[in-house]
């Protein structure tokens, strides 16, 4: 069961982290990378970020850039969060295939 203050801090981090994202993927055109959702480790040391990445084609490549450049992505995230939290967590990026997922399932009913 997650504590209200766990929540809370994973909606900032989504939050926080998705802004990030928009703005160093507005520079590329044709691509959108969005957060999904956070999970983050009970005493805050670790949180895993889902990425969803369209075209989804590029997931697995965007995932691997922002996990070379999660040390960056954490600095901002400091920057942006520094008087609500402590202490940042180490970020890890994984990729949301659950949009994939429910594609492939809505294909298998129509046949």
């Amino acid at each position: 069961m997650e504590s209200t203050r766990l929540d809370k801090v994973n909606r900032l981090l989504e939050k926080e982290l998705a802004e990030i994202l928009r703005q160093e993927t507005a520079k590329t055109h044709g691509l959108m990378v969005s957060v999904s959702a956070v999970r983050t480790a009970p005493d805050l040391s670790f949180a895993k970020v889902f990425v969803s990445v369209f075209p989804s084609a590029q997931g697995n490549d965007i995932v691997a850039n922002l996990n070379r450049q999660v040390g960056a992505i954490r600095g901002a995230l400091g920057n942006r969060v520094r008087y609500q939290l402590r202490v940042i967590p180490e970020l890890r990026f994984d990729i949301d295939d659950s949009l994939d997922y429910l594609e492939r399932i809505d294909e298998l009913l129509k046949k």
